[in-house]
C-alpha cells in the first residue's frame, strides 16, 4: 500500500513543500512513483517520516538526522532505546522547569528581595519579576500580601533556597503517600496537608484552613500549578486539593 504526498501531508502535518525538500536532500525518498513520476510513500518511509519528525522535534538539524537513519550500525531497537534516552532527558529537564515556575510563583506572591544573579541561583531560568503584576492583581491590597511583602523583604537567598528544599520536601512526601495509594483524608497525608499550611504560614503569611482550602483549589484550577505537581507525580494537584480539604474538615 502507498499513499501521494497530499494524503502524507494530510495525516502527518508535514506539508507538501517539506516532503518535497527531504526528497531533494535525499533524507526521505520515496518507494515507489506513478508512471507520471508523482510520489507515492510505503509503509517504511511513513516509518522513516515517522523517525525524522521526533528527531527534528528534539531539535536535531537534517543533516545530523540524516547520519543517524543511515547509520548501518543501527536497527530499529536501537533508535528506539536512542529516543528513549533523549526523552527521558527532555522529561527531565520540562519537570526541572515545571518546579522552577512553581517557585517563581509562589516567591513573587510572597514578594523577593534578591538580586538578578541570586533569583538566578534560586530559581533558575525564570524570573520571578514575570508574575508580579499579576501576583499584585489577585492579592495585592489583601493582609496576606502585606505580610509576605513584609516577611519575604527580610530574606536572604539561602534562606530562600532553605525554603525552596523545604517546600520541594514536602510535596514529594505527599507524592509518595499517593504512589502508596493512601487516600488524601488517611490521617498521615492529612498531617503533610497540615506541615505544608503551616510551612506558608511561617514563610509568608497566616494561612488559615480557609485560605489553605482556596489555595488547593488553585492547584487544580490553574493550569500552571497543576502541571507543576503532575510533572511530579501524575494526579497530585488533585490529591493535594483534596488531601488539604480532608485536614481543614479535620481542624473543623
Amino acid at each position: 500500500m502507498s499513499h501521494s504526498v497530499g494524503q502524507v501531508a494530510g495525516f502527518t502535518g508535514v506539508t507538501v513543500r517539506t516532503l518535497h525538500h527531504y526528497d531533494e536532500i535525499g533524507l526521505l525518498v520515496p518507494g515507489t512513483r506513478t508512471a507520471a513520476g508523482h510520489r507515492r510513500y510505503t509503509d517504511t518511509d511513513l516509518d522513516r517520516l515517522q523517525q525524522i519528525l521526533f528527531y527534528r522535534e528534539l531539535g536535531f538539524p537534517l543533516e545530523e538526522v540524516a547520519t543517524l537513519l543511515d547509520d548501518p550500525d543501527a536497527d530499529p531497537v536501537g533508535h528506539l532505546r536512542r529516543q528513549h534516552t533523549l526523552l527521558t532527558a527532555r522529561i527531565g529537564r520540562l519537570t526541572e522547569m515545571a518546579a522552577a515556575v512553581e517557585r517563581a510563583m509562589e516567591a513573587r506572591k510572597m514578594g523577593i528581595n534578591l538580586t538578578p544573579e541570586e533569583k538566578f541561583e534560586v530559581f533558575g531560568d525564570f524570573d520571578p519579576d514575570r508574575y508580579a503584576e499579576e501576583a499584585e492583581q489577585r492579592w495585592g491590597g489583601t493582609p496576606e500580601w502585606r505580610q509576605s511583602q513584609r516577611k519575604a523583604a527580610s530574606y536572604t537567598k539561602d534562606d530562600w533556597k532553605a525554603f525552596t528544599r523545604e517546600m520541594d520536601a514536602i510535596h514529594h512526601a505527599i507524592a509518595d503517600r499517593l504512589a502508596a495509594g493512601d487516600p488524601p483524608d488517611a490521617p498521615a497525608v492529612m498531617d503533610l496537608a497540615e506541615e505544608h499550611r503551616r510551612f506558608i504560614s511561617r514563610t509568608s503569611y497566616e494561612c488559615g484552613h480557609e485560605m489553605h482550602t482556596r489555595l488547593g483549589e488553585m492547584y487544580v484550577a490553574d493550569a500552571r500549578f497543576t502541571a507543576t505537581y503532575e510533572a511530579i507525580r501524575p494526579g497530585l494537584a488533585v490529591y493535594m486539593r483534596d488531601a488539604i480539604a480532608a485536614n481543614a474538615a479535620r481542624a473543623a
